[in-house]
């Protein structure tokens, strides 16, 4: 079996509010590293964002379907 990048079988994810929380965090690190322009930190926070949006949000199954 491979590796998880995120275990989304964890019930700690089960909540949508924790995840919206999550991704919230992410977006105010992406942009905090807009204003300082430190290139290298803005790539890994952005691209973290865009995994947690993916998979918390958009391919998150649908209620009544296990995650």
């Amino acid at each position: 079996m491979p590796m998880k990048f995120i275990d989304r079988d964890h019930p700690f994810y089960k909540p949508l509010w924790r995840r919206i929380v999550l991704c919230c965090v992410l977006a105010s690190w992406v942009l905090m590293e807009i204003v300082a322009q430190d290139p290298m930190w803005l790539t890994i926070a952005a691209a973290l964002l865009v995994v947690c949006v993916w998979q918390f949000l958009v391919t998150w199954p649908k209620s009544g379907q296990q995650p």
